[in-house]
């Protein structure tokens, strides 16, 4: 990886190579969703005996999709086989996925095309700095990796002191699982462990040609056996407005915020400003 003008440029990879590597991921994300999925849950009689594939088989999703198994078969393996999207939504429906799990679907049948892989922003310019200083309670700017690109005071204050720590420190999904600060901090570390990398693995799963993914999720994965097992899950989620609790240690009650997520511009698509907002008593 080489930084240029604030950009993390992916090694370069052929048409072919992506291609490849996108149609793999389809079928990992295919195989991790169909093992969560019982033939109960799908409507077909339940079979007597132990199974020896955790939850449907690939002839079972192949039968309610409408498709041949061989086809199917193809598709988990990550063969490059021609999908309609007629076909990849009758797949989705077939595995009984959620409103975020079809949107993931469809935007990694949408990566069989071939497309200019976009760069991660490393660098903000000093006014959106600026912008962010300026608002009262916690907010900061993170891009696709979760690296902390720009934060205010409020966010040292209850989330973690990211002024105090080193650059390559600064990226909130490794905080979140390896710093003993910010899990007391967080209340309800639980849900939102769970709701980051399910919003980490869209990430993941668009930048199949930046190798700074996989090793990140590796070494993350040696530090934290709760991310790996969450990890293992393979769950998708769009960002959507969370609710957080935070308690610092002088405190007596916790203080509830909802983060509401922005995307940023069609330049950096990848960057997200992250603002907190106070929730009222009576709310909470």
């Amino acid at each position: 990886m080489v930084e240029m003008n604030g950009l993390s440029q992916p090694a370069h990879l052929s048409p072919v190579d992506l291609n490849s590597m996108r149609a793999k991921t389809l079928g990992d994300y295919l195989k991790s969703r169909r093992a969560r999925l019982q033939p109960e849950q799908a409507g077909l009689a339940k079979t007597h005996g132990q199974r020896r594939t955790p939850g449907l088989r690939r002839e079972e999703v192949a039968i309610l999709a409408g498709v041949s198994a061989t086809y199917y078969t193809f598709l988990e393996q990550g063969r490059e086989v021609a999908v309609s999207r007629e076909v990849i939504e009758s797949i989705g429906r077939a595995l009984q996925m959620s409103p975020d799990e079809h949107t993931h679907l469809l935007g990694l049948w949408n990566g069989n095309e071939p497309e200019m892989a976009l760069p991660i922003t490393s660098e903000i310019t000093q006014p959106w700095r600026d912008i962010v200083n300026q608002m009262a309670f916690p907010a900061f700017i993170t891009n696709d990796r979760a690296e902390l690109l720009a934060w205010n005071t409020s966010v040292d204050k209850y989330v973690l002191d990211y002024t105090s720590r080193a650059p390559e420190q600064r990226n909130m999904m490794f905080s979140l699982f390896t710093d003993p600060e910010m899990r007391a901090r967080l209340i309800n570390w639980e849900e939102m462990a769970a709701h980051s990398v399910a919003i980490f693995r869209t990430s993941y799963d668009r930048y199949t040609h930046d190798p700074w993914f996989p090793k990140f999720v590796d070494d993350l994965s040696k530090e934290s056996s709760e991310f790996a097992s969450l990890w293992e899950l393979h769950h998708v989620e769009a960002k959507r407005v969370t609710r957080v609790y935070y308690q610092l240690p002088d405190q007596e009650q916790a203080i509830a915020y909802d983060i509401n997520s922005l995307s940023f511009t069609l330049d950096h698509p990848d960057l997200h400003l992250c603002i907190y907002s106070p929730v009222k008593e009576q709310e909470s």
